[in-house]
């Protein structure tokens, strides 16, 4: 589908001027909130990305064109509910209340990293989900038991465009839809499963056409519009808590930076689609609306950038300050309970570092 595409659900145009009346939540200072959270969530990307190519970060999936699709899910979530990620969603779990440092150990490759809590609060959300789509399995569990359970409470998973091809995605719909349970998903389609175009991946017109063969409802939106994102978000969430049913949302984005650090976009898309859809990112969009209504300002832009570095270079210092480890701990991750055969194994790694240690200070 092409980013252009009009018939989706949206508020402001690519100019950032609005098409429809803004609905009652929406107020400037609302508005004012999301652009500000979008602004400091790039400003993480283009820093973790450095820290990645100087060799103080692993692989990393930059969320470059899809911050409006985060923020709008992690705003609209309450506490109560439960937010089942994948692994492009660094902006949700940060306005989920979870540490910048807390995404910068995960993609460190430390485990701690997904041991979080929101705002100090106990956290019932999972940690990243890297193998595709398995994600949307665990959450239809999740949803499953917060049914069982009778609260008004609802689970949100994401996946990308990619993901919508596998067994695990049309799986986990047919049984929201046939279960009846409270689960959101939210798709973010980017145009691109690495290297593997949109078209190529599936015939239908919209990827939210797929709700239909699971009885739900199914609805595309502008993924750049942050606006129209967290008004159908909130709604879907609001009719999960209320037991009518599972939600599809299709977010039409499109993916600015490579799949990953170890990615090359250049191999397999054109610099002319590249520069046609930097015309439609998110965040230049709503600022256009805010300097439109007087609302924000190019001092305000660049006090607002100077707090972002700051917070950003903070949490790096406290990534970068944290103590690596054991190397006992990689068999402390894997099972709830160790194995009997991984006791010796986890021994011998414990004396092998204890000689180490030794033949340094000796």
């Amino acid at each position: 589908m092409n980013v252009q595409a009009t018939s989706m659900h949206r508020y402001l145009d690519y100019q950032g001027q609005l098409l429809s009346p803004l609905p009652a939540w929406a107020d400037i200072q609302t508005l004012q909130g999301f652009y500000r959270d979008m602004v400091l969530t790039r400003v993480y990307d283009n820093k973790a990305v450095a820290l990645q190519r100087t060799g103080k970060l692993g692989t990393y999936p930059s969320h470059l064109g899809s911050e409006a699709i985060g923020i709008a899910v992690g705003r609209a979530l309450r506490q109560d509910d439960v937010f089942v990620p994948y692994y492009r969603d660094m902006p949700a779990m940060w306005a989920r209340g979870i540490a910048m440092e807390k995404n910068l150990q995960y993609w460190g490759g430390d485990e701690r990293g997904s041991d979080f809590a929101f705002n100090d609060q106990p956290c019932r959300d999972l940690p990243f989900c890297v193998p595709i789509a398995t994600q949307c399995t665990h959450a239809v569990g999740v949803a499953a038991a917060l049914k069982i359970q009778g609260g008004h409470h609802a689970a949100l998973v994401t996946c990308g465009d990619g993901a919508t091809s596998k067994g695990d995605f049309l799986e986990s719909i047919n049984c929201a839809g046939a279960w009846n349970i409270p689960l959101v998903f939210v798709i973010n389609n980017n145009q691109w499963a690495i290297s593997v175009p949109r078209k190529l991946q599936c015939g239908a017109e919209f990827l939210s056409d797929k709700a239909k063969g699971a009885g739900m409802p199914g609805i595309t939106v502008d993924g750049n519009d942050i606006i129209a994102m967290y008004d159908i978000i909130m709604k879907s969430l609001d009719r999960a808590r209320k037991g009518k049913g599972a939600t599809l949302i299709e977010a039409v984005s499109y993916r600015l930076g490579d799949h990953t650090t170890a990615d090359d976009a250049s191999r397999y898309r054109s610099e002319d689609e590249l520069q046609q859809a930097w015309q439609y990112e998110p965040v230049k969009r709503l600022k256009a609306f805010l300097m439109s209504q007087s609302a924000w300002s190019e001092d305000d832009e660049k006090h607002w950038l100077a707090h972002c570095r700051k917070v950003v270079e903070e949490a790096v210092e406290r990534y970068l300050a944290i103590a690596p480890q054991p190397p006992e701990a990689a068999f402390d991750y894997l099972y709830e309970q160790p194995t009997d055969d991984m006791h010796p194994q986890r021994d011998a790694i414990i004396n092998k570092a204890m000689r180490m240690q030794g033949g340094r200070h000796g």
